[in-house]
């Protein structure tokens, strides 16, 4: 058990020293259960260990973390560097000429972290080569996956709000003519073909590999197909009577692949298109519509999850008729927040339900954003997880870790109590405790209090304390429900050991409901007081409240000198 043990140290205070002091204690089971597989029908009693080691090494300082790692564990410092080192992306593969990336999100709802990882790295790319990124509504299902019209600015103002531009913006609903006319240009060259069979028809075909139905006009002249295909845009056919097909392979052994509808009817009079209305009643399909684009705007490089590796196959066969270059394209695996819902449907479910999009509870861009997660932590943990073909899980803990390594410096420290006791100040006479507002700020607030005023201190930092020390303010003994002054100097705490704590001046207090979203609950609201100077802070603003966490102002009340916060992470 001792080898175990050492290995579980390790890899706490790896994951300590990397996250600000506090190891996370599934990370460091994952790390010890990849390194020691073999340990996995004990996974019980070893997260058991687990959790008293992380326990040990989190009730140590940083610095003796640091110390600790380097003298027993020198080489997780090493491997940390590298690893630092390669936070870049590696190379494009065969880059000919200018870069030219897309990101194409269907607006039928919200982005979240998943598909906004192709944003990014899309991005990102064409930033490296100093290329072009295009912005491609992908919008061409009226029925099952039907845009909203909202849907375009909400991803546009998320884009925006990472740091994304981009050179070019299109919708493909707004392209239906030059579908029609490369549609056309294929059943003349023999490579496409209006299928009249029923789905049922045609899926039974596909299962026994007996193409013979008389509907079946796969190998009917192309004028036959032509006349049949003119009818389709007239609205001569409804809604599944008739479907434009792309010839491909009988034999291939995944169904899905066999002669691929390229354009199908959709009844936008019953179903209309929130930008164009039924103006249109024949749709191109994603694969048929994005190989189009993807030509026609010259796109060099394509990533995109593996889930689209069957997508990547059945387009090829577009650019092969149509004599068309094929981009690159690389393939990443999927993106998963630990205890976070990340299927697109079912957000969408939930706002149909009256969920909105912004909700802390979501892993939507919006939902992060106003939990208090910086974009740029956002595009850091993207950038950093890469284009991996496999899948990849992110813990909230690693995001939180990094969001406040980066706001630790700039955020302003504001005191709160939450479950709180009154005291009085029994004190020699007026003091005023000038405290910064951040470490990297040199502007302070003041806040002056004289005998016999009463101050909010938390319970637990009272009780069981005979001395604490009031944040920039003076030594005070505990006794009963007053606090009396012992001593002014930091030093003086330090040597009787003294607690420091935050502490509210009664009469003073801003009202605060702090929301607080666990993805898997309903949303909580605690009640707590802050300090005055939190009534100046605007809606938008992260701040740490002090000994508590970090949170962002969601709203503001001066005339009730009340304000709602959401929790972000501690």
């Amino acid at each position: 058990m001792e080898e175990i043990d050492e290995i579980i140290y390790k890899y706490a205070l790896d994951n300590a020293v990397k996250h600000d002091g506090k190891a996370a204690v599934g990370p460091v089971m994952s790390k010890v259960l990849g390194e020691k597989p073999e340990l996995k029908p004990k996974a019980k009693e070893i997260a058991k260990r687990v959790q008293e080691i992380v326990e040990k090494v989190n009730s140590m300082s940083l610095e003796d973390q640091k110390k600790e790692l380097e003298a027993k564990f020198p080489e997780m410092l090493t491997k940390k560097k590298t690893e630092e080192e390669k936070k870049t992306l590696p190379p494009l593969p065969n880059v000919k000429g200018e870069v030219i990336t897309r990101f194409a999100p269907n607006p039928d709802g919200p982005i979240h972290l998943g598909n906004t990882r192709a944003a990014i790295l899309s991005y990102e790319y064409a930033r490296m080569y100093k290329g072009k990124f295009i912005l491609r509504f992908d919008d061409t299902d009226p029925k099952v996956k039907k845009p909203l019209r909202e849907a375009y600015d909400w991803i546009r103002e998320d884009l925006k709000w990472l740091g994304i531009t981009w050179q070019e913006e299109f919708t493909a609903s707004s392209r239906l003519e030059r579908y029609y006319e490369v549609a056309k240009e294929m059943i003349e060259k023999g490579y496409a073909y209006v299928d009249t069979c029923s789905e049922e028809e045609f899926k039974k075909m596909k299962e026994t590999r007996n193409f013979s139905l008389p509907c079946f006009n796969r190998s009917k002249p192309v004028e036959y197909n032509l006349e049949l295909w003119e009818k389709m845009l007239e609205r001569k056919f409804k809604e599944g009577e008739a479907v434009l097909r792309i010839k491909t392979d009988l034999n291939d052994p995944d169904p899905s692949k066999i002669d691929w509808v390229m354009a199908r009817i959709v009844d936008t009079e019953k179903n209309p298109h929130p930008l164009v209305g039924d103006k249109y009643w024949v749709w191109p399909t994603y694969n048929f519509a994005s190989a189009v684009d993807d030509h026609d705007y010259k796109i060099t490089h394509i990533l995109r999850a593996k889930e689209h590796m069957s997508n990547a196959d059945k387009q090829k066969w577009v650019f092969n008729y149509m004599g068309w270059e094929i981009p690159e394209v690389m393939e990443f695996g999927r993106l998963k927040l630990e205890g976070f819902m990340m299927s697109k449907s079912k957000i969408k479910g939930m706002m149909e339900k009256g969920t909105t999009k912004d909700d802390p509870r979501l892993p939507t861009i919006s939902g992060l954003r106003r939990r208090g997660i910086l974009p740029e932590t956002i595009r850091e943990i993207i950038i950093e997880v890469g284009v991996k073909p496999s899948d990849a899980t992110i813990s909230f803990e690693n995001i939180a870790a990094l969001n406040r390594k980066k706001l630790d410096p700039i955020a302003k420290r504001i005191m709160y109590v939450e479950n709180y006791s009154e005291f009085t100040l029994e004190i020699p006479g007026e003091m005023t405790a000038k405290i910064p507002l951040s470490p990297s700020m040199k502007e302070y607030r003041e806040i002056t209090v004289k005998p016999g005023d009463k101050i909010l201190v938390e319970k637990a930092d009272a009780e069981n304390q005979s001395i604490i020390r009031l944040v920039e303010l003076c030594n005070v003994k505990v006794e009963g429900n007053k606090l009396v002054y012992v001593s002014k100097s930091v030093e003086d705490a330090k040597k009787m050991n003294a607690k420091i704590v935050q502490w509210v001046k009664k009469g003073e207090e801003v009202n605060v409901n702090v929301i607080k979203a666990d993805p898997n609950q309903d949303l909580k609201i605690i009640n707590g007081k802050a300090e005055r100077y939190a009534i100046n802070l605007n809606p938008d603003e992260i701040v740490q409240f002090i000994r508590y966490g970090f949170v962002r102002v969601d709203s503001k009340n001066e005339s009730n000198n009340e304000l709602t916060v959401i929790y972000a992470h501690e």
